[in-house]
């Protein structure tokens, strides 16, 4: 299991603030982004190896899961 940010989220939040920087912005000027979207990936395949049971709603509530 892996509860984490949204990369893609994250790396187009860096890619605007790179934007503003080469545009002429201070570094200083640009405000603190706290990531809010996270995201619950599951690996099945890596669970059955290690003879792990996932429950249901947990798979159900993932966002992927690796089969």
């Amino acid at each position: 299991m892996s509860y984490s940010w949204d990369i893609k989220s994250v790396a187009r939040g860096h890619a605007m603030l790179i934007a503003k920087i080469l545009r002429g912005t201070k570094p200083s000027d640009l405000p603190y982004i706290q990531e809010a979207r996270f995201e619950l990936m599951i690996n099945l395949k890596t669970a059955k190896a290690l003879d792990l049971e996932i429950p249901t709603n947990k798979l159900a509530r993932a966002d992927a899961v690796i089969e």
